[in-house]
């Protein structure tokens, strides 16, 4: 039996314990209910949701690069409890889909990255790595570095490209953090450069939930490091992912930023060797009284990534789709789960 399946099944037995709301005696928080009215979302995945049960569905997107996710569950766990777990990322971000998590210090040292190792493929892929033509996600220095900086034939040559992939990492983090989106990279993979900012600012113009939760938060991820102080909390990390054929490792910027009426989190891919250019997840945790101690767990997750055009691209779409509102679910019963075990 599969996991996600396992996963679905509890979730069976823990909403078994707490009957549902009937949807037609139950109203939504009025924010709530504004959002979930413009993603148009259908009576019965209303009743869904009152019965406990996740609810994903795709939201609009430029089909010929960007895909989008909408999705809502009730958890019966205070607001609290999920930034305390958020902030132990290595832990909540753990189990299947994940191959390693790992919090990145405010101060980032060369440690941070010692488990960061290319796979067999990125390894080859790297040896015959050039500008425009590379099948990992880089910058023009990363693969110059790369082109000029290991012997490929030396016994020593995984050793040495693997500590240059932690360093590069490393470097990227740090000049992030001192300019912002504005020292992310520029992706020379393919003939095309790619600018990561300038796809992440277009991309959030597209999400109506930033001005609907927290609209000060689109200047934090657009600005920062240049924000008002105080900022909200936040931290760095990376991980690798299992998603398509091969994993993926990513550097995110997670914030927190707690509020009277909902706490909001947000978390923006900064980098990823594969698949993607960029991308956003924010998490709304708005409480509701009429339910009792919990929270609605709402998440509206968009990213953006090459190879949706052409015939071939028709395919890929409908596969990556698919994954990510698969993975987007699994995610959800998962959060849940966790929560609703520490009472």
């Amino acid at each position: 039996m599969s996991r996600i399946v396992c996963a679905a099944l509890g979730l069976l037995l823990l909403s078994a314990t707490r009957p549902g709301i009937p949807d037609s005696a139950y109203a939504f928080p009025p924010k709530l209910e504004s959002y979930l009215s413009s993603v148009k979302l259908s009576a019965a995945d209303r009743k869904r949701l009152t019965d406990n049960v996740p609810v994903t569905r795709l939201l609009p997107a430029d089909g010929s690069k960007e895909v989008a996710v909408f999705a809502a569950i009730w958890i019966y766990a205070p607001i609290a409890r999920y930034v305390e777990a958020v902030n132990d990322i290595e832990r909540l971000e753990s189990g299947p889909g994940y191959r390693v998590t790992r919090r990145i210090s405010a101060h980032p040292v060369i440690g941070d990255f010692s488990d960061l190792h290319l796979t067999d493929s990125d390894f080859r892929a790297l040896r015959a790595c050039r500008v425009g033509a590379c099948d990992v996600k880089l910058w023009e220095g990363a693969i110059e570095r790369f082109q000029n900086g290991i012997d490929w034939n030396a016994d020593n040559a995984r050793a040495a490209a693997d500590a240059l992939m932690q360093k590069l990492a490393l470097e990227y983090v740090t000049a992030y953090l001192e300019g912002g989106n504005d020292r992310l990279a520029v992706y020379r993979d393919k003939s095309r450069p790619r600018s990561v900012a300038e796809e992440f600012r277009s991309m959030l113009g597209g999400m109506p939930e930033l001005t609907m939760f927290m609209p000060d938060m689109e200047h934090h991820l657009l600005d920062y490091p240049k924000v008002a102080r105080p900022e909200p909390p936040s931290f760095l990390y990376w991980q690798v992912t299992e998603f398509g054929v091969k994993p993926t490792v990513r550097i995110s910027h997670l914030t927190v930023r707690e509020g009277s009426e909902e706490t909001v989190v947000t978390s923006k891919m900064l980098y990823a060797n594969h698949y993607f250019w960029t991308a956003l997840e924010l998490r709304a945790l708005i409480p509701d009284a009429s339910r009792g101690a919990g929270f609605w767990f709402i998440t509206a997750s968009r990213i953006r990534s090459d190879g949706f055009t052409g015939f071939t691209g028709a395919f890929v779409r409908h596969r990556v789709r698919s994954e990510v509102q698969e993975k987007t679910s699994a995610g959800l019963l998962q959060t849940k789960q966790r929560l609703e075990r520490a009472r």
